[in-house]
């Protein structure tokens, strides 16, 4: 990696599952407001912010264009605004190349999503399908990865019990997360009861409904200390994308993860990714994905998910100590609030959930059906 980056200051709101009663401007200004206040940073020329990044979706803001609305509070007005769409993971990495590049040092990142606004998330991810010959047939993002859960489950021997347990777990660290305070802990007998959505995904096993808003701030090593005494380096960065058609792909395969986790432990210097992480954040928008993007990043043996779920060490294991997505995040923020949580941990900033002495973390976001586009970002604190 060229000039180092750090994220000098993290900021989130809640995640609850109605914000009825707030606009995302309102989102949006509560975790502007949280991270002027941890660094002192500001909009002025040659000190300020030298870009803006927001994350929005423009379905799920019902609006075109969809970070018009935030261009003044993200500073649109005085200087430059991008905007990244997808996953919410990508604005770190467009950041990053933007302050590596030389372009600027400091760099604000805000990112929004308002799930319950909309008549249905299906509906949003139905139509990142092809409308002649996969829309008809009614796919979305939650029955391809029923297709998925399938492939994987043959290969793997996950079963409906594996599952069961990966939700008690995520729900039962979810509710250690001020973050997360509508989320509820259930039992194995009330995760195998709940109702199928695409067998075998069960309701329970999917990621709840949420709104909210998470922001960083990144500078270059040579200003970082001008905003925190406890910057978090971005040591490595990977991404990539399978094919597009679900009949092109094996669905079992973890193809994209593994080349994205490759380019970014390849730019860390990172050989055994099985013994390089303190801590691991992962977006599982479902129960089956914990282990199978475990298995993706090498995290655990190929084919090894089931057997990592059922061994002892599972429930402590430093893996999703927030909750992950299981415990309440919105589709397009999921890998943000990955990187968010990492940071803070790294930074000594998780409270009762705080890993001790923790000195590097892997953040993974996932976006489109089945696991269509992964993106791996490696963190190390001094």
């Amino acid at each position: 990696m060229a000039r180092k980056v750090g994220i000098c200051a993290v900021a989130q709101t809640t995640f609850q599952r109605n914000k009825w009663d707030q606009r995302f401007q309102n989102m949006g200004l509560e975790v502007l407001e949280s991270l002027r206040e941890q660094t002192g940073v500001d909009f002025s020329e040659k000190k300020g912010i030298g870009m803006s990044i927001s994350c929005s979706d423009d379905v799920f803001d019902a609006r075109t264009i969809s970070d018009n609305g935030l261009t003044d509070l993200l500073g649109g007005h005085f200087g430059c605004e991008e905007k990244v769409a997808q996953e919410g993971i990508q604005a770190l990495y467009y950041g990053l190349a933007a302050i590596q590049s030389g372009h600027v040092d400091v760099v604000l990142l805000l990112g929004h999503c308002k799930e319950s606004q909309g008549q249905s998330r299906n509906m949003v991810g139905h139509l990142a399908f092809d409308p002649f010959y996969t829309r008809p047939v009614g796919l979305d993002y939650c029955v391809s990865a029923g297709l998925q859960a399938q492939a994987y489950g043959k290969r793997s021997g996950i079963t409906d019990e594996h599952l069961a347990r990966i939700v008690v777990r995520a729900r039962e660290k979810a509710a250690k997360n001020p973050h997360q305070p509508d989320t509820e802990r259930v039992t194995m007998e009330e995760v195998l009861a709940s109702k199928f959505l695409a067998d075998p995904i069960r309701e329970l096993h999917a990621y709840p409904v949420s709104d909210g808003s998470v922001g960083m701030i990144l500078a270059a090593e040579e200003r970082v200390h001008e905003f925190t005494d406890t910057p978090v380096w971005i040591t490595g960065v990977g991404n990539s994308m399978d094919n597009f058609f679900l009949g092109d792909r094996d669905l079992a395969a973890n193809t994209a993860l593994k080349a994205a986790a490759k380019r970014a432990y390849d730019r860390a210097g990172i050989i055994d990714p099985q013994s390089a992480f303190d801590l691991v954040e992962l977006s599982d928008q479902y129960a089956y994905q914990l282990p199978m993007w475990m298995e993706g990043l090498g995290l655990c043996n190929e084919a090894g998910g089931a057997k990592w779920v059922e061994e002892q060490g599972f429930d402590t294991d430093q893996v999703n100590l927030s909750g992950g997505m299981l415990g309440g995040n919105p589709l397009l923020l999921g890998g943000f609030v990955r990187a968010a949580e990492a940071a803070l941990q790294l930074k000594g900033e998780a409270g009762t959930r705080q890993v001790d002495k923790a000195k590097t973390a892997l953040a993974h976001g996932v976006m489109g059906p089945a696991g269509q586009f992964h993106s791996v970002v490696t963190l190390e604190r001094d």
